[in-house]
């Protein structure tokens, strides 16, 4: 494959491209559309066996079209500046997330040539749930919402680690406060940890509750706690998704003046300049 031809293909797949290239994308979202669907219609109780033909004839063709997705991305990745002119170039691309997506929507296909009992097959079957993160790579929200994630990925995981060390203390003065009287429900702390994430998650299930007085004080303060402690992750994204859209709006606009459209992301080059002579 000549490099202008790969350079052309890998674009298309990858970054901005032309009305042809948002057909391809518009086509292989469809195919990730119908797939999931499909997923979901074979758990209803006849459905395989009255159509079982026509589905693995649609899943071998939908597989097809993803492996050679795959293999035309792997194969032009070198396109990129960010992994061309080195051997470990294609390697770094093939691990990074959306290409682990992927290999993850294709790889299930595969799974019965092996020698592997039908009852574990038919649960790592269900990754062919993966096909729908592929909907990230063409969806323009999803990727932001991807950068605010990985932006902020440092402030979540302090979120996170604090819910823990919250979750961590709650069970453990619930289940000196009740393993007495319950010693079923709350027989350790790490049993206990079952009625702290609900509670904290404020779902409240009500199988497991407190029944003695500072149990109950107990369980009343860390219910309110629950809303400030994930209020923390909630707050962390909306203030971040507002910011990189208010990022994305000014670079957007940043490039008009001059007639020019900005540049793109992956390679560095314009989108849409001015106009010739």
């Amino acid at each position: 494959m000549t490099g202008s031809i790969a350079a052309r293909l890998y674009w298309a797949l990858e970054g901005p491209g032309t009305a042809r290239a948002r057909a391809a994308h518009a086509l292989i979202v469809s195919l990730i559309l119908v797939n999931v669907a499909l997923l979901v219609l074979e758990t209803e109780e006849g459905v395989a066996d009255a159509h079982g033909a026509l589905l693995d004839a649609f899943e071998l063709f939908s597989v097809s079209v993803f492996a050679a997705e795959y293999a035309a991305r792997l194969a032009t990745c070198g396109a990129d500046p960010r992994y061309g002119g080195r051997r470990s170039g294609r390697a770094r691309f093939a691990l990074t997330p959306m290409m682990l997506v992927d290999l993850a929507a294709i790889l299930p296909f595969f799974l019965p040539f092996l020698a592997i009992d039908v009852r574990f097959l038919r649960l790592l079957r269900l990754f062919r749930l993966f096909t729908v993160f592929k909907l990230a790579r063409y969806s323009e929200p999803l990727k932001t919402l991807g950068d605010v994630f990985s932006s902020k990925a440092g402030d979540l995981a302090v979120a996170f680690l604090i819910f823990f060390i919250v979750l961590v203390f709650a069970s453990s003065l619930m289940y000196h406060a009740e393993h007495a009287a319950q010693p079923e429900a709350f027989s350790s702390i790490l049993a206990s940890m079952w009625w702290g994430v609900v509670t904290l998650s404020t779902i409240g299930y009500g199988d497991t509750y407190p029944v003695t007085d500072a149990g109950k004080v107990i369980g009343a303060a860390v219910a309110v706690l629950g809303l400030a402690v994930y209020a923390i992750p909630t707050g962390i994204l909306a203030s971040a998704f507002i910011e990189e859209l208010r990022r994305k709006r000014e670079s957007g606009n940043g490039g008009g003046s001059g007639g020019g459209g900005g540049t793109c992301p992956h390679c560095g080059g314009e989108i849409g300049g001015a106009g010739r002579g």
